[in-house]
Order: structure tokens, then sequence, then C-alpha cells
């Protein structure tokens, strides 16, 4: 971890050259140094949860080259039509990587918004084949920022807990996220409990019903679009009997853009007096969430949203002007250290504009052109897709599937989980959206949510794994520098001139370093049979864990073709062939899943061969141990080869399994920090095994990243 002096000395030479190094605002030492007010070492110490959403920022975008991440040195990028990483994207001419926008030659504080709607979101995914991002999103969107450029928001992931697997609802803009993170859903989840998929109708496909005229209280907001009618978290929370508020200025909120509540007619309708109105509706600024804090009335939950010029967006705010925004709010927040004792503040973003991010979004399966579901799901799916029978939401060229198209996941947005339970500089690998916020209400404060999907309730877990709530003070942190005048720092930054991508791809580059990392929930399987009478192979996906999971699979021979995915609960499994006839024989199936999760299988199906083996890993928690199984249902004795890719020095290993016969070879991962990964070859065949073994206990990030 790089220390307060490193730290220091490498922002004297970045953006925060401009600020004052000398000293740290009271207020965010106190947030660093009050512990926790651990009661019951449960969730339910947590006495108040506060929200801030801001705009627009991918991942990669942010911490790609953070240590510790997922980021541009992930060794499991996945693989491109082209046959190179999903690093590196084209616009249709020439190949773009990700390239660093340097705050300290150009004007890249402050990039240009890039495109983020439905359309060009859907063609630049191309439902999970990328490959050409910068076409659909122009060449700012494989932008980046450093620890040097944005010191605040990696302080912000070293004090405290960053998410690496937290992504945005939709594959599309503002709207639709902000609806979803304040309802659960943001297509009619009456339509989809009776097994109908939305049109634009029933759904906010782009922005619309959020963005208003007028002024409160006088002459009052008019609407576009009709309105939605299933309850919000608000009313939700209401109903229950936990108060809430939300503090803004309603007529600095971007014209509606930040109240995700304003899609809804129970909003719209409210009048002075009411509950939504005065809570929801009303002026409520930094100063009186301060005000409350000193006092010890803060509500149970408390919404943020940002005024234009401190959102984050790439235009008309910046990463610094989001910072000072986000000071402010810890400025208040930790003005009483009782109250923040008992405070959980989430800060996340809506969604990732155009900014390009590298990891597959988890999704319900895509059809194919002709009508087929590349993929199968042990829940259901129904509701899942928007209908667009007209394609009017589709860009003309985005032809690799029909006009049924899965809502989301979108692209991984940062999270900053910020409390005394989370602390200490952590990683969360889980994967999470902006339901997760919502589910983590519902453990809370035990109530429902009722317009969260049964896919989404199955894959996007509800964030209480970013927390220690049993030993929360255990954990020391680097100082968060202080923010100020960051807009005057930004008119300066805008005389400088504008950032161009580079002729040739950058090298990439991630910081060295693992990072504390939560222990996750998962455990998964995938088996391989191959039947050569049949010229077929059959993939089972195994869920052993305790909360779902999506599985993505490449045909790295037919990598123009959709990958398919699947999404398996806990405790279940399902299966799907490969008929490899058509390849001479041949396969090479890649299979991607959560946290560096990863299995290939390749080789030849041989009619002649006389052996016929098959491997299987096991997983061994209690002994941080892994097993790989051998077994051979040939008619000769199969020899085998085993190397380790990473993590190990010893080996390769040769195992011999005679027909009949099975063969365990046992390896420990407590020197890799849990972490394994083995390539298995025989004369016909080649089965890789990579991810990390879990058993209930904190761990480290990829050592070998």
């Amino acid at each position: 971890m790089t220390n307060r002096r490193q730290f220091l000395k490498s922002s004297a030479h970045s953006v925060g050259a401009a600020l004052s190094l000398s000293t740290l605002p009271a207020s965010i030492q106190r947030a660093l140094a009050i512990p926790a007010a651990s009661g019951s070492g449960t969730i339910e110490d947590v006495k108040h949860i506060v929200i801030l959403m801001q705009e627009n920022r991918s991942f990669d975008h942010y911490f790609g080259t953070l240590r510790g991440v997922r980021g541009f040195g992930d060794r499991h990028p996945v693989p491109l039509a082209s046959g190179k990483s999903v690093l590196y994207q084209s616009d249709g001419e020439r190949e773009i990587a990700p390239y660093h926008l340097n705050t300290q030659t150009t004007s890249a504080l402050r990039v240009p918004s890039t495109p983020h709607s439905f359309s060009d979101a859907q063609a630049a995914w191309s439902q999970g084949r990328f490959g050409y991002w910068p076409k659909f999103k122009t060449e700012y969107s494989m932008g980046h920022y450093q620890r040097e450029d944005i010191p605040f928001q990696f302080a912000l992931a070293e004090a405290f807990t960053i998410c690496d697997a937290y992504h945005c609802s939709i594959t599309t803009g503002t709207d639709p996220n902000r609806i979803m993170f304040w309802s659960g859903s943001n297509a009619d989840p009456d339509l989809r409990a009776r097994g109908i998929n939305c049109t634009e109708t029933d759904a906010e496909v782009n922005n619309l019903r959020c963005w208003i005229k007028g002024a409160l209280p006088e002459p009052g907001y008019t609407y576009a679009g009709s309105a939605f009618h299933w309850p919000t978290l608000p009313e939700v929370l209401e109903r229950a009997g936990v108060s809430w508020r939300i503090y803004q200025d309603p007529n600095d909120n971007w014209t509606g853009a930040m109240h995700g509540g304003l899609a809804f007619e129970s909003f719209r309708a409210a009048k002075p007096g009411s509950s939504l109105y005065d809570k929801g509706m009303s002026h409520w600024s930094l100063e009186q969430l301060a005000a409350d804090v000193r006092s010890g009335s803060l509500p149970q939950v408390s919404w943020i949203l940002p005024p234009m010029l401190w959102s984050e967006h790439p235009i008309p705010s910046s990463p610094i002007q989001g910072a000072e925004f986000t000071s402010h709010v810890l400025d208040a927040l930790t003005g009483n250290p009782e109250v923040w004792s008992r405070t959980v503040f989430f800060q996340v973003f809506d969604e990732n504009d155009g900014l390009f991010d590298h990891v597959p979004p988890p999704a319900p399966p895509s059809y194919t052109a002709d009508g087929a579901l590349a993929g199968k799901s042990t829940v259901s799916l129904a509701g899942e897709y928007l209908s667009d029978p007209d394609r009017k939401y589709l860009n003309p060229a985005d032809t690799i599937s029909g006009a049924l198209r899965p809502w989301g996941l979108g692209p991984r947005v940062p999270m900053y989980v910020i409390s005394p339970w989370s602390k200490g500089g952590w990683v969360n690998c889980q994967v999470f959206d902006h339901t997760s916020v919502a589910q983590f209400l519902e453990k809370r404060f035990k109530l429902h949510v009722p317009a969260i999907s049964p896919w989404h309730r199955a894959v996007c877990g509800d964030l209480t794994s970013a927390f220690d709530f049993s030993h929360p003070n255990e954990s020391s942190f680097p100082n968060l520098p202080p923010v100020k005048d960051s807009a005057a720092i930004v008119a300066e930054h805008s005389l400088r001139p504008k950032p161009v991508a580079p002729t040739m791809p950058e090298p990439l580059f991630q910081e060295p370093g693992m990072r504390r990392s939560r222990a996750l929930p998962y455990e998964l399987h995938v088996h391989a049979r191959t039947q050569p009478q049949a010229s077929q192979l059959t993939l089972t996906c195994h869920n052993t864990g305790r909360v779902g999971a999506v599985f993505h699979v490449y045909d790295q021979l037919h990598l123009d073709r959709i990958p398919r995915r699947f999404t398996v609960e806990a405790g279940k499994m399902l299966a799907d062939d490969w008929l490899v006839r058509l390849d001479d024989g041949r396969y090479d199936v890649w299979v991607y899943g959560p946290n560096g999760f990863v299995r290939e299988f390749r080789g030849v199906l041989k009619m002649s061969a006389e052996a016929h083996p098959e491997i299987d890993l096991k997983y061994d928690p209690a002994n941080l141990a892994v097993h790989l199984i051998a077994t051979n249902e040939g008619q000769r004795t199969a020899t085998l080869g085993v190397r380790a890719n990473a993590y190990r020095t010893d080996g390769p290993w040769n195992l011999h399994v005679p027909r009949g016969h099975r063969v365990t070879h046992k390896w420990s991962v407590i020197a890799s920090q849990h972490w394994y990964d083995f390539t298995v070859t025989g004369e016909h065949f080649e089965r890789r095994f990579a991810g990390r073994l879990e058993n209930g206990a904190p761990s480290f990030s990829d050592p070998a990243v």
C-alpha cells in the first residue's frame, strides 16, 4: 500500500497540488477515527443510511489502474471476435485501447460527455461481444484517470471499501437507472409477474419521465411521459414506519433528472403537507443535513441529490467538483461522532455515460438474430427484456440480435461503502447493482420492495458482505486529502489542450500490489463431458454457493457469435450442449464467472481414442486446498500433465489414470491467498481451472494481477 508520504508526494504533482495538503479537515479525521457503535455486532447497529448517487462514470474510467481490483491488469479479460482481449476496442478503422487522461498536460478534468442512450449502449455491448465501443461511444469512451489525476477518489477507496463488481442496472442512461434505484424496477413489475415483457409504454428506455419543467413551489413541475404506479422506496419506507428524507434543492437537481421518484404518479400528485411532498420534494439543504446530524435528528434513511455543477457528470461537472461535494457531505455526516458511529454512507454512480468498462455485465441470456435464446436460466426470465418490435430504440447497425433485448445489468460503476464498519481499504467483488441498495434497506429494516425481480434477487447481492459488523474497529487507513476551490481548478485546466486518443495503443497499466478482499458467498463449478459418438460437448454449471451467479460462455472457435449466458441460482444446476461435428470435432469453450472464476475446455473428439479422461475440480475449504480429480472411461491408461499457470513455482506433475479408475491430486492454496490456476493436458484435450477458493473468511485480491 502506498504510504502517506508517498501518496502526498505523488499528489503534489497532480491536481491536488492546487489544494492545501498541510492540514486535514477535522471532520474527515473524525470519520476515519470514530469507532463503530457495536451493540449487537450485526446490521442492527446501523441506525442511519445515507445515499448519494453521482453521475456517469464507469469503474475502469476511474479505477482501472487502482491496485487490487479487477482493472486493466485483469488476468482473464474476455475475448473479442478479433481474437484480442476486450481491452483492445475499435472505432471501425483503428484500434483504441484504454488511454490515460493526463490532467497535468491537458484539460482532461472535464472531458466531453459521450453517447449513453439505449441504442448506442446496446450496440457497444453487442450482447456480450463488445468490440466497437469507440465506434458507438466516441474515442473519449476509452479514456481513464490515474491516482495522480483523482487523488480524492483514490483516497476514498484506500480508506474505506470499493466494490469492483457493482454494475448499473440498465444498459442505457440516467433515468432508467435512477428509476431502478428509487423503486427496484424500470419496467412495470405487474406485467413482469404475468410474464409480459414491457414496451416503451410501461417502461423507461431513455431519459423522459424524470425531466421536468417549472419550479417548486410555484408554478410547480410539469412532467413528460406517462406516470408509473408501483411503489417507490420512500413509499415502502413510509408504510413500514421508517423515517426518511431527500436532501436537495428541488430547483437545482438537473431539472429533476437526479430524482427517480418523479416518474411516479405518487410523487407527481403529492401536495404540500403530504409526506412525499414535504420529505421528498421540498428544499432540504446540505446545511440542514449538517444541522440534523448535530441535533441527532438525522432520519433513518436519507438520499442526497447533487446540484448539476457538483454531480461529477463529465459536462458540466468534473471529478474534482464531485470530490468537493462528497467532502461537504462527509463534513456534515461527521459533525456528530455519535451519529457517524451508527451511519452507513453509500456513494454510487447512476450509469457509465459512454465510458468503457471491460468486465462483461451479468445479464439474462440474449436472443440470436434468428430468435434462439443464447443460454439458459434456472430463474424466470419473464419481463427481463424490452420488446421493441419497430426497432425504435436500436441502432440500424446493431443486427446481432432481434428486437427483444435484455435490460441489463449494464457496465460497472464505482461504489464506495463508507462507514465505521467498512474502513481499511477493502475491495468487495460480489456482483451488485442498484437493487442491492434497496435489498440492504430490506435487510436492515425487515421490509419488502415488491418491484425487484426474481432474477435480480438471485444474481445481485444485498451489500452486507461489504461490512464487518462483528469486528469493525480493527482496520487502519490513510488520510483523505482535503478538497476545495474545485471550480477555480477546473477553470484553469479548461485552458489546456484537449486530450486525444493516442495513434498507437498505450501500454496497459495497473498499480501493483494486493488489497484486502471480503469473503464472498460463491462456490461455483463447471463440469465438461465429451461424447465422441455424438460429436457433443456437454457443460454442466453447478452452484453450491449461497447466492446465484451468471456464467458467460465464449465459443472461441466462433467469437463472432453471441456468448451464451447461464443464470444458476444457489443450490441449482443446468446443462447445455455444443455440437462440434461442424468443426471437425474441435471445441474450445471459455467460461467466465464472478471474481476471476475461469474454466476452459478445449480439444478434439476422437472416435478412435482409447483413453477417455475427464477432469473435475473439488474445493476443500476446511483445509484451504483444491483437488483435481481425474477419471478415465476409456480402454487404456490416460497420461495427463498438470502445470500451474500462476501462484506456484513447482511442478509440472504427471497423472496416470488407469481404465475405470479415479486419481486425485491435491494442492494447498494457503500461500497464494486462496487463488489457484492450473491447466491439465492430455492426448487430445486441455482443461483450465482458475479462481479463488472461498472459505467464509476474508482474503486478498488476486496476487498475480
